[in-house]
């Protein structure tokens, strides 16, 4: 075959190992490098705030592919290793330590790290994040009946480890600097559903507060033993976990003079600012045609689906990603899945059909008049037909939409017709 005979993948996680895959599956027989800082296989995330951490799933189940796969497939490993410089004019990569890697093009599924808590009392043993396997079964162990736990930011991760928290017997403080969680991303009417859920399953939610630090507790070794308030509050915790967001893997990419913006700046093809090499998964901050616009996902979907264009891409064809966004989340007793994506900051109306009280409805997202997002919170098999509907971009009859009666699949064809 003509084209590249070497790709390297920087990235060891779904993203990585799904391009390697969609690699050879495109007929791709050269040398494929697939680099991870950690020691540990590709393996899937979601798992980690969810069913892992309860202790519903265990860990070859997490395994993208089990290492014969690897072996079969002649994808080689490179675990526990960590790349520091691209050496674009030589098309060469270096590690820490000190071995070199050539590449004819170089993908980056490098992905994101969460967000460090900027106070005193941060580095305390006992103070959680949740991002790595090795990271839940940590915090899994210290998950017991009774335990104190407080998580700081009521995002997705916050929420889901709430849960995971009380299935577990804990008792349970979740801290939130807005009025509500996720209101930044639902809005209040929403955002107060999950609040109700929680709050309902026994969490204690505490909103509009500002953590100023994690006091220790008595003792040595010193240990977090308390979360302070800006108020002067203090409460008490056996272990504190923290979840207030990620930020990209970029040093790496901007090191090397790649253009970099909230992400690894990419094209609809997934190619950088410099043509050999492509960034992919929550690292990517890619243009979108059906958006029109430059995006960052940072869900399962994206890690999944768009390493396949880049492999495409790397292989020749002309390939664009344009899925819409998606995820989903389990909690207690609430499954939900969100398709589509929405910018907060525009102004957007919200139609919702069903029933709040009961958690079974699906919301809309409307901009201008056309559906951008719909999230269906325990009603199922919605998800293509509310896709068709953004992708159409056709006009929404909000009644419509809020009416139940109104098969979901005759407001799309009948909007399409006319």
């Amino acid at each position: 075959m003509s084209g590249p005979r070497t790709v390297v993948i920087v990235g060891a996680g779904l993203a990585g190992a799904t391009a390697a895959e969609a690699l050879r599956t495109g007929g791709f027989d050269g040398r494929i490098t697939l680099v991870g800082a950690e020691p540990h296989r590709p393996y899937e995330r979601p798992p980690l705030s969810k069913d892992y951490l309860q202790g519903r799933a265990d860990r070859a189940s997490l395994d993208v592919r089990p290492a014969q796969w690897y072996v079969d497939n002649r994808i080689e490993l490179r675990l526990d290793t960590l790349v520091t410089k691209v050496h674009r004019h030589a098309h060469e990569l270096e590690t820490a330590t000190g071995a070199w890697l050539p590449y004819d093009k170089l993908l980056l599924t490098t992905g994101a790290r969460p967000r460090r808590l900027p106070v005193p009392g941060a580095r305390l043993p006992g103070v959680h994040y949740l991002r790595t396997v090795d990271d839940t079964r940590q915090l899994r162990a210290a998950l017991t009946p009774g335990s104190r736990v407080v998580i700081i930011g009521g995002g997705w991760i916050g929420l889901e480890t709430a849960a995971a928290a009380r299935a577990a017997g804990a008792e349970v403080t979740v801290l939130e600097h807005a009025a509500r969680p996720l209101q930044s991303v639902l809005g209040p009417r929403l955002a107060g559903v999950f609040a109700d859920l929680h709050t309902g399953h026994g969490v204690q939610l505490r909103c509009g507060v500002t953590v100023t630090a994690i006091r220790p507790a008595g003792g040595t070794p010193a240990r977090a033993g308390a979360v302070v308030l800006a108020d002067g509050t203090e409460i008490d915790a056996d272990l504190v976990v923290v979840g207030i967001g990620v930020e990209p893997e970029v040093e790496l990419a901007r090191s090397c003079g790649l253009d970099v913006d909230d992400g690894i700046l990419v094209d609809a093809h997934l190619v950088s600012s410099d043509r050999d090499i492509l960034a992919a998964g929550d690292v990517a901050n890619a243009f979108h045609p059906l958006l029109g616009r430059r995006i960052r996902v940072e869900h399962w979907a994206n890690a999944l689906h768009q390493p396949v264009v880049a492999a495409k891409t790397i292989l020749g064809e002309d390939a664009t990603y344009d899925r819409l966004p998606y995820f989903f989340t389990d909690q207690y007793d609430l499954g939900m899945e969100y398709t589509g994506w929405v910018d907060p900051q525009q102004e957007h109306d919200v139609v919702v059909r069903g029933d709040l009280a009961r958690r079974e409805f699906v919301a809309f997202w409307v901009l201008r008049g056309r559906l951008a997002a719909a999230m269906n919170v325990n009603l199922w098999d919605v998800t293509e037909i509310v896709g068709g509907l953004i992708r159409d971009g056709v006009p929404i009859d909000p009644a419509a939409l809020a009416d139940p009666a109104v098969p979901l699949e005759q407001v799309t064809r009948r909007r399409a017709a006319g």
